[in-house]
């Protein structure tokens, strides 16, 4: 017995111990067995030196994750590359008596594994380009997700569900995706928007803007726009335009604006229609005793089934456009032109306390306070001049003429603002030139605080030699035409 498991022993050494030609090298089954278990080992620290690096070492170079997720990624498939050819030359393995096979196998490559190398190439062009890496949140096929790791062959994207999709890389090279994070997360959403037929265009803008202030996810730059998009067959349709920090939040933040909407539009007593159908009944006097039952019991049937109809009481707050025609140099704009005037504005919100501009601050701005008050005071003598409520405006000048502020405005308590700057106005004064002439025919009428206002830009010095125009009029008229680059 003891002789028979000798022998088998023997046998089974001598089995692995046998050695094939391999080319010019002799191999044995021992060499290939230790050889398939270097490999793993180092596949196995290959692992590791990528997880190292992106996570310890290249964390401290504040390096954002795409760039390490790439970065760490070659560096381990170099390493492993060069670790495998020392492992193949260590066990007495000769590289060029495996000519032979790695030609076949390239044949191979050719025919059955053509998608597998093209993914590996497409790999390696989205780590060395980086249109792609890590973190990044992208569209693709209807897909949508975070990428969680781009490896040679395939790529990892996390949907905002949870679920880990693995997409190839040639996918992802012969497709058009859409990546929005590729510079930051800042982007657009659009929001349609139906109203009734007999609402008021200007009134919807003003509706739809005010929602989109509301949203905190909204950003103030670029402003919310409100897009007047066509005739639908039930509504007027519009689009709201609104830019957000995270677009990945997209849908929550969607979400919100349209509560919002929903809300405002209520409030400002416009309808959202629905699909409705208009029956027309030939030969009425014919058939009128059947028609009227039939319509009797139609509105019958209507009055059960039809939501209750509930008015909506209007709301308290103040209109901008009632408040911008308020303001002398604004009255005579015509509904369009106050339109623009509320598209080119925005929002500031001021907490209590909080200063708005100072004393000798350039006059960049006009504000109308939409909610709260502020108080207007002199810092030098701690003198408080006025308190200004919602409803009331200030800075229209200073706008218009460039103006240095002569007194000091914070927040007496939680406060809106509704701005208009320099930028915006100048936009609407150059698309419309007509407005520039109306608001000079309005400082016509004002001729005495046009010739204090000229004085004081003298005495600061601010006054330059070909506007200081003998005529008050004619001066403002270059005044304008300089600081807003009118033709």
């Amino acid at each position: 017995m003891l002789s028979l498991v000798q022998s088998i022993f023997e046998q089974i050494f001598h089995f692995f111990n046998a050695s094939i030609q391999l080319g010019e090298t002799a191999i044995s089954l021992k060499d290939i067995v230790q050889l398939v278990i270097s490999v793993f080992i180092f596949f196995f620290l290959c692992r590791f030196l990528k997880k190292f690096l992106k996570d310890k070492i290249l964390t401290r170079f504040s390096i954002d994750e795409g760039n390490r997720e790439a970065i760490s990624t070659l560096v381990s498939y170099g390493v492993g590359t060069f670790g495998l050819i020392v492992v193949l030359q260590a066990s007495g393995l000769k590289l060029d008596s495996l000519a032979v096979i790695v030609g076949g196998l390239g044949v191979g490559i050719g025919f059955g594994l053509q998608s597998t190398a093209k993914d590996f190439i497409s790999g390696l062009t989205l780590l060395l380009e980086r249109k792609i890496k890590a973190g990044d949140f992208i569209e693709l096929d209807g897909l949508s997700g975070y990428v969680k790791e781009v490896a040679l062959r395939s790529t990892l994207i996390r949907t905002r569900d949870g679920g880990d999709v693995v997409v190839p890389n040639g996918h992802l090279i012969d497709k058009q995706i859409l990546n929005w994070t590729i510079d930051s997360y800042v982007a657009r959403i659009k929001i349609p928007v139906g109203v009734a037929y007999e609402s008021d265009p200007l009134l919807v803008t003003e509706t739809l803007l005010n929602a989109a202030y509301l949203e905190p996810a909204v950003r103030p730059e670029p402003a919310p726009k409100v897009m007047f998009v066509g005739f639908g067959d039930f509504a007027l349709k519009f689009e709201l335009w609104v830019w957000v920090n995270q677009i990945d939040f997209e849908p929550h933040i969607r979400s919100s604006l349209n509560f919002n909407i929903e809300y405002h539009l209520r409030m400002a007593g416009l309808k959202i229609p629905f699909p409705q159908q208009e029956i027309w009944v030939k030969n009425y006097r014919q058939n009128h005793h059947e028609v009227d039952s039939s319509l009797d019991s139609q509105s019958a049937i209507s009055a059960r089934l039809s939501p209750t109809q509930v008015k909506v009481p209007q709301t308290a707050s103040l209109s901008l456009r009632d408040l911008l025609q308020q303001v002398t140099y604004f009255s005579n704009f015509s509904e369009l032109q106050l339109r623009q005037l509320i598209e080119v504005g925005f929002r500031r919100k001021l907490s209590k306390s909080q200063i708005l501009f100072r004393e000798n601050d350039p006059g960049d701005a006009f504000y109308i306070i939409l909610s709260g008050s502020v108080e207007v005071f002199v810092e030098k003598l701690g003198k408080q001049l006025a308190v200004l409520n919602a409803g009331k405006f200030f800075g229209e000048l200073a706008l218009m003429l460039g103006i240095p502020r002569t007194a000091s405005v914070r927040a007496r308590e939680e406060t809106v603002l509704f701005a208009i700057n320099h930028a915006g106005f100048q936009k609407l004064l150059q698309d419309n030139p007509d407005i520039c002439d109306s608001i000079v025919r309005e400082l016509e009428k004002g001729q005495s605080e046009l010739s204090e206002r000229r004085e004081e830009l003298r005495k600061l010095g601010l006054l330059e030699e070909d506007e200081d125009d003998a005529n008050p009029i004619l001066w403002m008229r270059k005044r304008l035409k300089t600081l807003f680059s009118l033709v």
